[in-house]
């Protein structure tokens, strides 16, 4: 039987969840680190893992250690002298890895096991994870207000009836804000990827870019006047300009201990600042509680929304936003919907106005709530059309522009419910169309260009 201090050491193996340490994993693990008990310094008669020893005479229980005679020493060579016997009171103070390797069971090593041991089968490799699948819920969100934003566009020239007003204001009280949280919470971790922060070129500016100059030339092909500003974007286009400077602005609320208040601070003070619309800065200041709200919200938060009674919460919100929104369509101003008019430009007192926009942050968190609580979570048949909202955002202006100038939405059937209805059908269709995939694969070059020449290539470490 050989000494156990050269025996390997046995180690249990760790399941993942002790691998990757979860929650409860705050202290030391069992086992610990091999190199903790098997090290030249710990042993002092350490040898290296495999390394066979002379072969030990079998020592009883009974019978005391054999004397190893000392050696003389060499011819020329200094003799040593005799080790000293320690004191009465110091027998039992052995050497802590001694002490611990004699109290050590033996065992036999792994190196000198039996012939007729079975061989041990080489461990298997782990397989390597499988790539995350999309998660479809925010898919799913994000189709269905692209489609709000296109109803909502589309009944504008019907917004002297008042039931085509009290649609739209029901969806303009929360599509365009909860499109903001949701733009904010995918920027959560925008600046810790280069292709993503190269968007800020390809995604916005480019396309920015492209679709002003686009829509002046569709504005002069149906009879107006040629109108061009880059800084002033026109119409829908304000988004992507806004969405740049929220993004950019990101790392300054991520550095804050208290971002939203801040966030809402700010956005109830610009109210009395008459913030032009040059680079999309009144919507910049309008909607930014909403981007700041979505880049501090985690999954989690998003997990609570999934309950019960939240969703029939959510289903009573809808609906009484819905009999507001009816109550108020024939005295109401459109206006303060647009979270960008100051209080001179709506004919307020600092603190009517200060009271209408704190109202209207909090009903439209509360309708945004409300539709995360009640969108499906799972696989749908729109998930996928949700993966290609850009390309609907900043293409459906075309056929809703045309229709507007042939007149084709001013058809005296329309001012009426089932006028509401139809628009409203018909623009959910569009929505469709616009994000399959055989629209992306016709305008990408358009909308969403790569330019890997304008970027350096990172450095490799």
């Amino acid at each position: 039987m050989s000494d156990t201090r050269f025996s390997p050491p046995v180690t249990t193996p760790r399941s993942p969840e002790e691998e990757t340490g979860g929650p409860a994993q705050t202290g030391a693990r069992w086992p610990l680190p091999e190199e903790a008990f098997w090290s030249e310094e710990a042993d002092p008669h350490w040898m290296a893992p495999g390394e066979l020893t002379e072969p030990q005479p079998a020592i009883k229980d009974d019978e005391p250690p054999a004397k190893t005679p000392a050696k003389a020493p060499a011819k020329g060579e200094p003799a040593k002298a005799p080790a000293k016997k320690p004191a009465k009171g110091q027998a039992a103070a052995k050497e802590p890895s001694q002490a611990a390797q004699e109290r050590r069971p033996r065992q036999r090593p792994k190196a000198v096991a039996d012939d007729t041991a079975q061989p041990q089968p080489e461990p298997k490799q782990e397989a390597q994870p499988a790539r995350r699948k999309r998660d479809p819920y925010l898919d799913n969100v994000k189709f269905v207000l692209i489609a709000l934003v296109v109803v909502g566009h589309s009944l504008v020239p019907t917004l002297s009836a008042d039931s085509s007003r009290a649609l739209y204001i029901f969806i303009y009280t929360f599509h365009m804000p909860l499109f903001v949280l949701i733009s904010g919470y995918l920027s959560r971790n925008f600046w810790n990827s280069n292709a993503k922060t190269n968007k800020l070129v390809d995604t916005f500016l480019v396309p920015y870019v492209i679709v002003e100059v686009g829509y002046a030339l569709l504005r002069v092909s149906v009879g107006q006047k040629w109108s061009l500003t880059i800084i002033d974007p026109a119409w829908l286009n304000w988004y992507l300009l806004a969405l740049l400077f929220w993004r950019l602005s990101t790392p300054v609320w991520k550095r804050m201990k208290y971002p939203v208040p801040v966030a809402i601070v700010v956005y109830l003070l610009s109210g009395f600042s008459q913030i032009e619309g040059d680079f999309s800065m009144d919507r910049f200041f309008g909607l930014m509680p909403f981007f700041v709200i979505g880049l501090v919200m985690q999954p989690e938060h998003f997990e609570m929304l999934n309950r019960r009674w939240i969703k029939i919460l959510g289903v009573l919100t809808i609906l009484g936003a819905a009999g507001v929104a009816i109550l108020l369509a024939p005295r109401a101003k459109l206006s303060p919907f647009y979270f960008k008019a100051s209080f001179q430009d709506l004919h307020l007192s600092w603190y009517m106005g200060l009271g209408l926009r704190a109202g209207l942050l909090v009903c439209a968190l509360a309708m945004c709530f409300a539709v995360l609580a009640l969108v499906p979570r799972g696989e749908t048949w729109y998930s996928d059309l949700g993966t290609r909202t850009l390309y609907c955002y900043l293409l459906h202006g075309i056929p809703v522009l045309v229709a507007k100038e042939m007149g084709w939405l001013e058809f005296p059937w329309l001012f009426g419910p089932l006028g509401v209805l139809a628009i409203a059908s018909s623009a959910f269709a569009l929505a469709i169309v616009l994000c399959l995939p055989e629209t992306r694969t016709v305008f990408k070059w358009v909308l969403e260009p790569r330019l890997t020449w304008l970027y350096r290539r990172p450095s490799r470490s």
